[in-house]
């Protein structure tokens, strides 16, 4: 790091320390260890992570508990972390840069600065503008694509890029909000090309190196230290994370191709600078990382994002307002404007909140699929800093978690039963006449073959989706993926008149699934051979 760089971090870090410090903001709350490693027992969590900025305090970096079940090896301020979806703030910050460069303006036409770029609809495809790929009104599905990167995948980027053309929309352009990912990867590959430099370099050299974030990387696949987090989940239950045992998965190498929507592993000591960075809106020391009118930009709010009630115990979170900006959610907690955005990816859950009118940000991390622990420990310091009498957010977040297990065994034992009431019906078929190579627009693939009368299914661009297929009743089979990190699915063959299969559709079996296993967008014909 030259001495221009080092300077500009120790004033932003200064800013921290002295710069408020005759406001007298409240300090990190005195019970807050118990609180994280209450948390953390009541959800089986193995570790978490903590990273907090405020005004007249030096910054509070801590890790909790180890980064990996059977290994002793503790969580600490430098323990790298897959932050997942907080990655798409920096995509958005990327983008800033070049837009106060003079490089490209946020209502340029996505087909102009990434000439081939297309989507499944002609006005969608000429009318998207560099700001529609981070807001999430394209038209796209929920999760629409993810498959071509989740869980792991041997698609390329430019591949992944070039399939969207495939996908087809299930609402009108810019007729309403729903969270994608695979947008966020077009706007990479279009900082690559205004910059000339790829996204991973352009993230390093621009926001990185002058933020002081040398122990961050911008993918997995650029990961070499051994201090860094592992994933966990409960595999061994009725369906994933509904009962069982937390225990450690495999580090998966496949989701590079996808990493401007969710590469980027951190430390606590490096976002502790990013967060101060996004509260200074944009100061690094005596300069600037990115203008005000683009960090007022990347804050304000361009959709309205449906809200959802939360379960009666929790209640007390639903926002009054939601809505997307570039990278960032801008919602109300108790009446006060709040800035956050969630990240979660096998095995790792993050969130980020910044409260800007106490310059207060925090974030917090866990290896472990049980987001309740997150949010148990956000809202309790939230709740502290907006000065709010406490709430027992553990006991709150506990009730929320046993009523959505207890509704996903409900969901599980109705298709159990209803499948041995009709167990006896189907399948109309002889195995052999299933089985085919089956092909989605975009997905690519699916070979489903017999197997001395047993049906195997294998999703051929996703390593590990594959394994035996079971009959339910009908036309309908599910899966047993041989890696039981996949969610299952039922997949059901519609025939024609003349008997042979016309196509088969899929849906996970789970209702917890993680919305990025998007079977239920796979459209599957069998390939005439």
């Amino acid at each position: 790091m030259n001495s221009n760089i080092k300077r500009s971090v120790s004033a932003l870090l200064c800013t921290a320390l002295l710069g408020f410090s005759h406001l007298g903001f409240a300090a990190p709350p005195s019970d807050l260890d118990a609180l994280v490693k209450k948390s953390m027992q009541k959800f089986d969590v193995p570790g978490a992570l903590l990273a907090v900025v405020e005004p007249g305090r030096a910054p509070l970096t801590k890790g909790y508990g180890v980064r990996k079940l059977g290994d002793s090896a503790p969580m600490n301020e430098h323990t790298l972390f897959s932050i997942a979806s907080n990655t798409k703030a920096f995509t958005a910050a990327a983008l800033a840069i070049l837009v106060d460069e003079g490089k490209l303006s946020w209502d340029d036409k996505v087909a102009d600065r990434l000439p081939g770029f297309r989507m499944y609809d002609a006005f969608a495809s000429h009318e998207m503008t560099i700001r529609d790929l981070l807001v999430h009104r394209s038209g796209l599905g929920l999760g629409a694509g993810d498959l071509l990167f989740w869980p792991q995948t041997t698609v390329s980027r430019d591949d992944l890029v070039h399939r969207l053309r495939y996908i087809a929309p299930a609402t009108s352009f810019r007729s309403g909000y729903a969270y994608d990912n695979i947008l966020y990867v077009v706007a990479g590959e279009v900082i690559a090309a205004v910059s000339g430099e790829s996204w991973e370099d352009f993230i390093v050299k621009r926001i990185f190196t002058p933020l002081g974030m040398n122990e961050s990387v911008p993918s997995a696949g650029r990961v070499k230290s051994d201090n860094r987090s592992w994933p966990h989940a409960r595999l061994n239950g009725r369906a994933r994370n509904v009962g069982g045992d937390v225990e450690p998965l495999s580090i998966a190498s496949g989701w590079d191709n996808s990493a401007p929507a969710g590469g980027i592993n951190a430390s606590p000591h490096d976002m502790v600078r990013w967060m101060q960075l996004q509260l200074d809106r944009g100061v690094l020391g005596s300069s600037r990382l990115f203008s005000a009118a683009q960090a007022n930009e990347m804050w304000k709010p361009h959709v309205l994002v449906p809200i959802s009630p939360e379960h009666p115990a929790i209640a007390a979170i639903d926002p009054t307002f939601q809505t997307y900006a570039l990278g960032w959610n801008v919602k109300d907690y108790r009446g006060h404007r709040i800035v956050t955005h969630q990240g979660f990816l096998e095995g790792a859950a993050s969130v980020t909140f910044l409260i800007p009118e106490k310059n207060v940000g925090f974030m917090v991390m866990i290896n472990s699929e049980d987001t309740e622990a997150r949010e148990a420990i956000s809202y309790y310091l939230l709740d502290h800093y907006l000065g709010f009498a406490r709430t027992d957010w553990v006991s709150a977040f506990t009730r929320a978690y046993d009523a959505k297990i207890a509704d996903a065994i409900r969901v599980l034992d109705t298709a159990e039963a209803s499948k041995k009431q009709q167990n006896a019906k189907g399948p109309s078929l002889e195995p052999q006449a299933y089985a085919a190579t089956y092909r989605d627009a975009w997905y690519g693939d699916v070979v489903i073959a017999n197997n001395g009368g047993t049906l195997n299914i294998d999703f051929k661009s996703s390593p590990g989706m594959n394994g035996p297929l079971e009959h339910v009743r009908f036309d309908t089979f599910r899966t047993r993926f041989t890696d039981r990190r996949m969610e299952d699915a039922y997949i059901t063959f519609t025939l024609k008149a003349d008997g042979s299969v016309d196509f088969a559709r899929l849906r996970a079996i789970s209702p917890l699934a993680d919305f990025s296993f998007d079977y239920h967008d796979l459209l599957l014909k069998p390939v005439k051979q």
